[in-house]
């Protein structure tokens, strides 16, 4: 407390209050704890980081599984497209019919336990910045954490993206987004329309058309459909085509955009049925439906965009890391801009495949190049 006892001898006492930051400091931070948070977490611990002081793992959601526990409960195991085991411990045999959010959140929840991954949550990063002594300061809810390098693992689950067009807040229906899919029984009687060529598009398309008045699908182009299996070829060169954009700095891109939508026994069902009878893109949203400038109109209850997602890198933003092309210029997992920073589950390795071979490589990257400094101490 501060005496302010003026000449005319009254007081007025000032309180004083001081706000404790804490701060933590780690090697390396990684910024999230899905497929490719984990990843990066076992290749540190593996290589000789400390849990702790060495490296710690931030996450923002409450619990174990990253975007998977979001994942809407009618989405069961034996649809999911192409799930990877973590390094070091396989899945357990699946179960068919349980749902995938719960299946993969308790792999994670044993995952973390099995390693010993000093996984922290919630903690909700909210900016990283540059510090003058050539650290990281990685600020979140929970203090901050200052570290030599970072890994970020955040994916894109929590950025929809809602792409604008005329009369869209004019409409008097339901939007939603697959983010806030559920399942379709609250479609039930009701005429939706569904916007998007993506394999969710196809999956919440199909089942919302068991219980709907009617269903539209209308994408921006003619949707692809490849009968060919997605094989090593196939996914080669999707990587490839997304690594060409990331190394030259442009947003990555979508990899049904390389691949094409597959011709599961689901994708024929629908087919025989005409619920993949789809129309382009609609011109303006009305208050009761979507319209054409040729003049067709669908009338509609609800408008379901599935749209995608986009990075969720936006805490990124103080290191300057954008390219002139809209994205970050990558080298594998590094950022160009700053080697302090190394991205996985973005780009090319956007897939659990991938996620988990980019952990391991931004591992070695970092190791690396932590090692000539590490010399001189």
């Amino acid at each position: 407390m501060i005496d302010t006892t003026g000449e005319d001898g009254h007081s007025g006492d000032i309180q004083v209050v001081v706000r404790r930051v804490d701060t933590h400091f780690a090697d390396v931070v990684v910024i999230g704890a899905g497929q490719a948070g984990l990843s990066a977490g076992y290749h540190l611990h593996r290589t000789g980081f400390t849990p702790g002081s060495g490296f710690v793992i931030l996450d923002a959601d409450d619990g174990p599984g990253g975007a998977w526990q979001h994942r809407w409960p009618t989405l069961v195991f034996d649809r999911v497209h192409g799930f990877h085991d973590l390094p070091g411990l396989p899945l357990p045999p699946a179960e068919p019919q349980r749902p995938a959010a719960e299946q993969v959140s308790a792999y994670f929840a044993a995952y973390e336990r099995a390693f010993d991954l000093p996984v922290r949550r919630p903690v909700r990063v909210r900016a990283v910045r540059s510090r003058p002594d050539g650290r990281l300061d990685v600020q979140t809810d929970r203090g901050t954490w200052t570290a030599r390098a970072l890994i970020n693992a955040t994916g894109t689950w929590t950025r929809p993206f809602w792409p604008h067009y005329p009369g869209r807040s004019t409409f008097r229906g339901r939007q939603l987004h697959t983010a806030d899919y559920r399942g379709p029984a609250e479609f039930t009687g009701l005429r939706v329309v569904v916007v998007g060529g993506g394999t969710s598009a196809v999956q919440l398309l199909g089942e919302v058309s068991t219980v709907a008045a009617a269903t539209t699908w209308v994408t921006r182009r003619p949707p692809t459909f490849n009968d060919e299996e997605f094989g090593p070829e196939l996914g080669r060169a999707a990587v490839a085509r997304v690594d060409e954009a990331v190394r030259a700095g442009r947003p990555p891109g979508s990899v049904v955009g390389v691949t094409g939508l597959p011709v599961t026994p689901e994708v024929r069902r629908l087919r025989e049925r005409g619920v993949l009878d789809r129309l382009p893109i609609f011109d303006r949203i009305t208050p009761d439906g979507v319209a054409w400038t040729d003049g067709r109109f669908v009338p509609a209850d609800v408008i379901l965009w599935c749209t995608g997602f986009r990075a969720a890198i936006d805490h990124l933003a103080p290191l300057g890391l954008r390219a002139p092309g809209g994205g970050i210029t990558m080298d594998g997992t590094r950022v160009v801009a700053d080697a302090r920073v190394h991205l996985v589950g973005y780009g090319p390795s956007a897939s659990t495949i991938g996620a988990n071979r980019a952990g391991r490589a931004a591992v070695n990257e970092i190791r690396a190049w932590l090692a000539p400094a590490a010399a001189l101490h």
